[in-house]
């Protein structure tokens, strides 16, 4: 049982996204209502484009998707299309099986790397977001997760009491930038009120393309 909510840093205009900001906002996390350092944590979100010889040639599969692994369902795989509103479940052994047949391959993997935090019935994750065989920061996220319940409507006003708490003691900190929460709509891609990882996937689906947006419009 579970629900979680999972925010993106937006920085203020003219700042930029780097490691003493990480740093400011874990330091935030630790002297927060008891956390207890409980681990890291990883997830890795993989865009997916056609092995097309010839381009011009139109297809009846997807043009992209996106393919995202996370450590608490290390069997399982997760595809998002995002163009027609739909999330798929599948072992993990299809990777092997994609890479055999290459209809698919990979364009850009990046990699969501965090420390985990116990607080009572809460669990929150500081989440750097860096390529693939890089370091560059790319971004930070906040994963807040409530421990006792699985719906997401009967979570939300608790959930919501924890976030303003949060946003307090982040205020104190006067760091150039806020967290905000990306609607998800879950609705569009048909999940139930009772919070699967799937949930979990579309959510940073849904952040990393705030996080992209909000770069670009920076540029």
């Amino acid at each position: 049982m579970t629900v979680k909510w999972i925010l993106h840093w937006t920085p203020t205009p003219g700042s930029v996204v780097n490691s003493q900001i990480l740093s400011e906002i874990s330091q935030c996390v630790e002297s927060f209502v008891n956390a207890v350092k409980d681990g890291r944590w990883k997830a890795t979100l993989t865009f997916y484009r056609p092995n097309l010889r010839d381009q011009s040639i139109p297809s009846e599969f997807p043009r992209d998707f996106l393919g995202i692994s996370l450590l608490e369902q290390p069997n399982k795989y997760y595809f998002i299309i995002r163009g027609n509103k739909i999330i798929l479940e599948a072992d993990s052994t299809i990777l092997t099986i994609m890479e055999k047949l290459q209809s698919y391959k990979s364009k850009v993997a990046l990699n969501f790397e965090g420390v985990q935090y116990k607080m009572g019935d809460f669990q929150m994750k500081v989440v750097k977001v860096v390529p693939n065989q890089a370091e560059s920061l790319r971004g930070i996220l906040i994963e807040i997760e409530y421990l006792p319940l699985s719906s997401i409507e009967k979570a939300k006003p608790i959930m919501e009491e924890f976030l303003e708490v949060w946003r307090e003691v982040m205020s104190k900190k006067s760091l150039p930038g806020h967290f905000t929460q990306t609607e998800p709509h879950f609705a569009e891609y048909k999940l139930p009120d009772n919070y699967t990882s799937q949930h979990t996937a579309i959510q940073y689906a849904a952040a990393l393309a705030q996080l992209i947006q909000s770069a670009q419009l920076r540029g």
